[in-house]
């Protein structure tokens, strides 16, 4: 019974979202025939919007079950604020990602995977995840001490065909384990380190919690983004990732010789990165690199807070 409910459903969100043509979508975009990026933008915020209205409907629901009739009231003045706000958070998740736009070609983002092309060894500089390499990270931040744990296992996963590594990215909060990662990457013969997915666990009160930013290419429609170009161009924007509303996590190369006083420094050139998601627009992230030990040290602008590399063993 529920589940030809969903599929009904289903059916209808699927003949509304076809009626809703290509051209609807980039024209209430930006006016920008032909650009898949700005459509794409448009198609995800009505979708949002869409699933704002319909969370709405359920608290309605909820709040037509209370007794109280001033519990009612609260309710119901409650889901409206919370129906604003969801509606204003997808507004402003169309306004980053048409930003992103202008910076990316303005087709389809496939990006095409051929197995024969990858490598077995992962030994780009910036991200040399030979097996049994550990790195581990400790920012000292307002909600306590953060500690990451990193580590190329021995496991491998086929993706597309690709046989992609392992990588556990482990997070504790004063001691207390808040997310446990398992990322799949894989580097091409031109020395591009693909990401393939995750499973991400988040954890709360010791149980858990969620698997928001969980992907896998090939899986509903997900694809693979760059962990770590082979050639970085300062300027360059490029998809870290490609699940969409789900992770869409983008890097811009700021600095190919950045000047900064960062852990683990060997003579080489530190690389620096912008991270960014327009699903959190605002929340940004800049990345240090160092040639032979990869990823070193975050800093959060407007904070004062340093993520920082304080022990490494290679693989």
């Amino acid at each position: 019974m529920t589940s030809g409910r969903r599929f009904r459903c289903a059916a209808a969100a699927i003949a509304a979202a076809f009626a809703f043509s290509t051209s609807s979508a980039q024209a209430e975009g930006g006016n920008d025939k032909g650009n898949a990026c700005v459509g794409t933008a448009t198609f995800l915020q009505r979708a949002c919007q869409l699933d704002a209205v319909e969370e709405a409907k359920i608290s309605r629901a909820i709040c037509l079950n209370l007794s109280n009739k001033a519990a009612v009231n609260a309710c119901n003045a409650e889901l409206v604020e919370s129906r604003d706000e969801a509606k204003q958070a997808c507004d402003a998740q169309f306004e980053a990602r048409i930003d992103v736009c202008d910076a990316l070609p303005r087709g389809p983002y496939d990006p095409q995977i051929s197995p024969a092309n990858f490598v077995a060894e992962i030994d780009n500089p910036y991200a040399p995840f030979a097996e049994g390499s550990r790195w581990v990270y400790e920012k000292d931040g307002e909600d306590g001490l953060e500690r990451i744990v990193v580590e190329v296992l021995e496991t491998k996963r086929e993706i597309l065909g690709v046989e992609c590594t392992s990588v556990s990215d482990k997070v504790y909060l004063d001691g207390v384990l808040i997310e446990d990662t398992t990322d799949w990457v894989a580097q091409d013969v031109a020395g591009n380190v693909w990401y393939f997915g995750e499973l991400s666990q988040n954890f709360e009160d010791g149980l858990l919690a969620s698997l928001d930013g969980s992907f896998v290419a090939g899986v509903d429609g997900a694809k693979p983004g760059y962990w770590m170009k082979a050639a970085p161009t300062a300027g360059e924007t490029y998809r870290q990732e490609w699940a969409l509303a789900e992770a869409e996590d983008m890097a811009t190369v700021v600095s190919l010789n950045a000047v900064v006083d960062a852990p683990f420094e060997n003579g080489g050139p530190v690389l620096q990165i912008l991270e960014f998601t327009p699903i959190s627009p605002g929340a940004e992230e800049f990345k240090y690199f160092v040639p032979g030990v990869g990823f070193v040290l975050e800093l959060e602008p407007g904070s004062d807070e340093r993520l920082e590399l304080i022990e490494y063993t290679p693989g």
